[in-house]
């Protein structure tokens, strides 16, 4: 073997050993920053002091890693063990490695849909819901809604705070503090609140907060919605005349609702917000009205209904009167209907 083939061997041995770690690093270039690394989309929750570990077991079985050496890699090049942020983060099943450890570095969360709805009667059942979902803690949030010194930057107290806070659906961080959520309920208030509303409310005399308190009254007494306007009717008569509301939520209130039934013996309930007792509207909402509730105060039906009573026929509705004998009617007509359905269950 002459000397020149022994160095083009040579040579040739050198390029393929280079043409080898070349296509070696390329491909795990490849599979780092250019090849999708999941096989389903996954919500990945971190909380402050999660470990990495944690973190890549939970995308292994949220996310079906499908390469998890590429994963580990990553994760040590980005340094995501001690840089990675708290977070929601949607992981598609598109995304990178190297994607997925920038986006825990640099906290690229995606927002998070806090929706408050349904029957929210107990500041504590207003903390769960905030908590079910975001990372502030029920405790937290509790605390806050409880807070003098606290609500008083948005002009509320701890006793009429659930008119700040409007059922809606609220696209924010799931790190968002409890200052920042409580910032954005009441700035979602002072948006509700148009010029518009506010003349509303001053043509019919009311304050803000007064339409509040007959909102939740509303909401207490229906869950229909298309009674909103009417039931709101009835207690803006009674209330300009000068009458008792004479409101069975409120007498519910009282007990905590943890009445089944408001009987007589409950009517008597020395409280300010016992209807039944004081004339006038109670100190405060007695639940976190929905916005079609104040709405229906702000516009109600125009008649000139004084009494309404459940429907005998169960069906959640109402039936109005404008006389106390026409009520007298209705209500034994329920009360005849529950009779026969009693009878009948035993």
């Amino acid at each position: 073997m002459t000397v020149r083939l022994k160095i083009s061997l040579w040579v040739l041995a050198v390029m393929a050993v280079l043409a080898g770690i070349g296509g070696f690093v390329l491909g795990r270039y490849y599979s780092d920053n250019r090849k999708p690394n999941f096989s389903k989309e996954y919500v990945l929750y971190v909380r402050p002091g999660t470990d990495v570990q944690e973190v890549m077991d939970s995308l292994q079985s949220g996310a079906g890693v499908l390469r998890p050496k590429s994963i580990e890699r990553t994760f040590r090049k980005m340094d995501v063990a001690a840089a990675m942020k708290p977070g929601r983060y949607v992981v598609e099943s598109s995304a990178t490695s190297i994607y997925v450890a920038r986006m825990l570095v640099y906290g690229w969360q995606t927002p998070q849909m806090m929706t408050l709805s349904g029957t929210m009667r107990s500041k504590g059942r207003v903390a769960k819901k905030i908590s079910m979902q975001m990372m502030a803690d029920s405790a937290s949030v509790a605390a806050a809604l409880d807070s003098t010194e606290f609500l008083e930057r948005y002009g509320f107290t701890p006793e009429n705070v659930f008119a700040m806070i409007l059922p809606d659906t609220y696209e924010m961080y799931w790190t968002a503090s409890v200052e920042e959520i409580f910032d954005r309920l009441h700035k979602e208030y002072e948006s509700f609140w148009t010029p518009e509303r506010d003349a509303k409310a001053k043509a019919q005399r009311l304050s803000r907060m007064d339409v509040s308190i007959l909102a939740s009254i509303v909401s207490g007494e229906t869950l229909k919605d298309f009674e909103y306007p009417k039931i709101a009717g009835v207690y803006l008569n009674r209330y300009k005349k000068g009458m008792k509301l004479q409101a069975d939520p409120t007498v519910c209130f009282c007990f905590d609702y943890k009445l089944d039934r408001v009987l007589k013996k409950h009517l008597t309930v020395d409280s300010p917000y016992n209807t039944y007792k004081y004339a006038g509207l109670p100190p405060a909402p007695i639940n976190v009205p929905p916005k079609a509730c104040l709405d229906a105060v702000l516009n109600p039906d125009s008649h000139g209904y004084i009494y309404f009573c459940a429907s005998p026929a169960f069906d959640g509705t109402h039936r109005f009167a404008v006389t106390y004998s026409e009520h007298l009617k209705n209500a034994r007509a329920f009360q005849r209907e529950l009779t026969a359905r009693r009878k009948a269950k035993k």
